[in-house]
C-alpha cells in the first residue's frame, strides 16, 4: 500500500499547502451539511489566509514559524470542517450547529495560529516563535479586527474568546461563549488543533526539527522554580521526543476526552465509519514508542515539506547538526 504524501490531509486527497484546495473541500462538505452557507465569506477568508502565511497581506512579514506554518493550519481547519459536518449528520435537528456558527468556525481556525505572525514594523523579534506564550491572544485580536474588516464583526467577540480553545492562556473554565453550541464549537476546534497535527504523516521530525526550536524562542525549553534557578524542561529536539508519550497520556487524553467531550468522535460520521483522524494519531505514538525503545532516532527518516521558516529560521542549522536530515523513507 502507497504511502500517503507529507503534504497532504489525512486522506491523502487534499493537497495542504494550497488554500484553494482547502478551501474547495471545505465548500463541498458544507454544501452537502447545509442547504446555505456564507460560501462568499469563507473562499474571502481562505484568499486572505493565504495572503497572511504567504506575506502578501498589508503590513505582515510572512509566517516564518517552522511548526505552526500554512499546512497545520489548513490541515486543522479541513479537520474542524468534517468534525461539524460529523456532527451535523448524526445529532438531532434541535442540536445542530447550523451554517452561521459553521462558517465563524472555520474563519476562527484558519486564524487560529495568525498570533505567531510579525508585523512588518516588528524589530524587537527575529522570529514568530518568540510570541509561543502570547499568541493565541495575538490571534483572538487578529480575529476581531478581521471580521470586523469582512462584515462579519457581530461575531467578533465570540471568535476572540472562542479561539482560546486551542491554547492555555485562559482556562477552558474561563471561556465566555453565548451558549452551549458555541461551547461545542470551541470543544472541536482543540480537538481539531490536536487531531490533525498529531495525525500528520511527519508529526515526529516536526516535533524533533520544528517544534523544539519553537519552544527554544519562545521560552518554553526551560522553567525557573521557586527560588529561581532555572530548570531544562527540554535540552534537544530528541529529547522533547522522549517526553511527548507522557505528555500525551497526562495532557491529550484528558484534552480530547474530558475537556473536549471526545467530539473527535465526529469523525466517524463524516468518514461512513472511519477513524482516519484518531488511527493516524494512534499511528504516530505507536512509531514513537518503537523508536524510543530501539532509542535510535535515525529510524525517523520522513522529511517534511519545506516553509517559509525552514528558509529563514534564524540559527536552525545549529538545532539540526544534532541529528542531520537523512534521506526520507517510507514507513
Amino acid at each position: 500500500m502507497k504511502d500517503r504524501r507529507s503534504d497532504y490531509d489525512i486522506t491523502d486527497d487534499v493537497h495542504l499547502n494550497y488554500a484553494d484546495s482547502v478551501c474547495s473541500a471545505v465548500c463541498t462538505i458544507f454544501r452537502s451539511a447545509f442547504n446555505q452557507f456564507n460560501e462568499a465569506a469563507l473562499i474571502q477568508a481562505f484568499e486572505d489566509c493565504e495572503r497572511l502565511f504567504e506575506g502578501d497581506y498589508p503590513t505582515y512579514l510572512p509566517c516564518d514559524t517552522l511548526y505552526h506554518d500554512k499546512q497545520h493550519s489548513m490541515d486543522m481547519t479541513l479537520a474542524l470542517a468534517r468534525l461539524i459536518n460529523g456532527h451535523e449528520r448524526c445529532v438531532a435537528k434541535d442540536e445542530r450547529l447550523g451554517a452561521e456558527r459553521a462558517v465563524i468556525a472555520v474563519i476562527t481556525a484558519l486564524y487560529h495560529d495568525s498570533g505567531y505572525i510579525r508585523h512588518e514594523q516588528d524589530h524587537r523579534h527575529s522570529n514568530g516563535a518568540e510570541y509561543t506564550p502570547i499568541h493565541v491572544t495575538r490571534s483572538a485580536e487578529f480575529l476581531k479586527r478581521y471580521l470586523h474588516k469582512i462584515n462579519l464583526g457581530e461575531h467578533a467577540q465570540i471568535a476572540a474568546n472562542m479561539v482560546h480553545y486551542t491554547g492555555y492562556e485562559i482556562a477552558a473554565k474561563n471561556i465566555r461563549l453565548p451558549d452551549d453550541k458555541w461551547h461545542t464549537v470551541g470543544h472541536m476546534l482543540g480537538t481539531a488543533d490536536l487531531i490533525a497535527q498529531m495525525s500528520d504523516r511527519c508529526y515526529l521530525e516536526k516535533c524533533r526539527d520544528r517544534l523544539y526550536p519553537e519552544f527554544v524562542l519562545g521560552g518554553l525549553s526551560v522553567t525557573t522554580d521557586e527560588q529561581g534557578n532555572e530548570i531544562i524542561l527540554y535540552d534537544s529536539g530528541e529529547d522533547l521526543l522522549r517526553k511527548t508519550p507522557a505528555f500525551y497520556e497526562n495532557e491529550v487524553e484528558s484534552r480530547l476526552n474530558i475537556l473536549f467531550n471526545k467530539v473527535y468522535e465526529y469523525e466517524i460520521a463524516h468518514f461512513d465509519g472511519e477513524r482516519h483522524y484518531v488511527n493516524g494519531l494512534g499511528k504516530n505514538q505507536s512509531r514513537l514508542k518503537r523508536v524510543l525503545k530501539a532509542d535510535d532516532f535515525s529510524l525517523l527518516r520522513r522529511k517534511p515539506p519545506e516553509n517559509y521558516g525552514t528558509k529563514n529560521f534564524p540559527g536552525l542549522e545549529t538545532y539540526l547538526n544534532q541529528h542531520p536530515l537523512k534521506k526520507e523513507e517510507n514507513g
